[in-house]
């Protein structure tokens, strides 16, 4: 009985990545992944590089499943908007470079090389900088916004109508707010669905209007 509701379980799991794969743009289609996560207790979704010009979309199918159909699409073409925009985190080569840059900063200090010690200074400035460009809070809360917007329109392409997509869009923000405990995590997603319910509302005005 265990052996067949596993291999039931997984049997299902692969048929929605597949199926998730199939709701990526054509475009994407050949160099984008989406594989289930093998971590523990992960994000629920997220994009990551593993390699050039590739792309995998990582899925918590433990998670996932408490979700509908129509809440899983609009939360995966956020994703896929990522992607679009060019927000996905690139490998990570910051932490890398400010800690050859702090240690050749104090080895120079220890020969007195005043120019491998401005270099070394140097590469842990850009490295810092890069680090502080990654881990901003309002950048990041801008470009999440800016591809929730874009998961909408997306989502039409697919054959979604603008209500209802705002509407699949903002249910699934509501079952992650009840679903999360982090308190960070569930005010992040509160912001999201205040800003997508101002947005539902200019586009209704615009409609009107038209």
């Amino acid at each position: 009985m265990t052996t067949s509701y596993t291999t039931s379980s997984a049997r299902a799991e692969m048929n929605e990545l597949r199926r998730l794969k199939n709701l990526l743009p054509p475009e994407l289609q050949s160099w984008v992944m989406v594989e289930g996560t093998t971590e523990v207790n992960p994000p629920l979704v997220r994009s990551e590089e593993i390699g050039k010009d590739e792309i995998e979309i990582q899925i918590d199918l433990a998670k996932w499943e408490n979700l509908s159909i129509d809440q899983r699409n609009l939360l995966f073409w956020h994703e896929v908007a990522r992607i679009q925009n060019d927000t996905i985190p690139k490998e990570g080569w910051e932490m890398a470079a400010l800690a050859i840059g702090l240690g050749g900063a104090v080895g120079e200090l220890w020969v007195q090389d005043g120019l491998l010690l401005l270099l070394a200074l140097a590469l842990c400035s850009v490295s810092g900088y890069r680090l502080w460009q990654k881990n901003n809070g309002d950048r990041t809360l801008r470009e999440t916004l800016e591809a929730d917007e874009k998961a909408i329109k997306l989502a039409t392409r697919f054959g979604y109508t603008l209500p209802n997509a705002y509407k699949s869009l903002g249910s699934a923000f509501k079952t992650l707010i009840e679903l999360t405990p982090n308190r960070r995590q569930r005010k992040r997603y509160e912001e999201r669905l205040q800003a997508l319910k101002r947005s539902a509302s200019k586009t209704k005005e615009s409609m009107k209007q038209t």
